[in-house]
């Protein structure tokens, strides 16, 4: 399905990432919580007909470090996976992509 126009809020695909702050280096502390609005402000862009990005550090470990969710509603990986197939989008290819993004938004917010 080809999107032509956003969809309303809540029938976006949000996808919470949390970063830890040691992607950052030993003083990642410091700067986790400007990164994630510095990394979120960045990818807003991307997808943004049918997906949201949250971006938040993460601090409790025993949290997963990426959950999707549609109107507020948790969705496994694999009706995540399905919701973006309407979009003819992969949903590994999708994380591969925001990993690869959040590298280059690391070197660019410490540099």
């Amino acid at each position: 399905m080809k999107l032509n126009s956003a969809l309303p809020q809540d029938k976006k695909l949000t996808v919470l990432f949390r970063v830890e702050s040691g992607c950052l280096g030993p003083t990642g502390e410091e700067h986790i919580e400007d990164f994630c609005l510095f990394a979120e402000k960045e990818l807003k862009v991307v997808d943004a007909n049918y997906m949201n990005w949250m971006i938040t550090p993460r601090h409790d470990k025993s949290e997963p470090e990426i959950e999707y969710k549609v109107n507020n509603k948790n969705l496994s990986h694999d009706k995540a996976a399905k919701y973006l197939g309407i979009f003819d989008k992969n949903l590994d290819d999708v994380e591969e992509r925001l990993h690869d993004k959040l590298s280059i938004l690391i070197d660019q917010h410490l540099s």
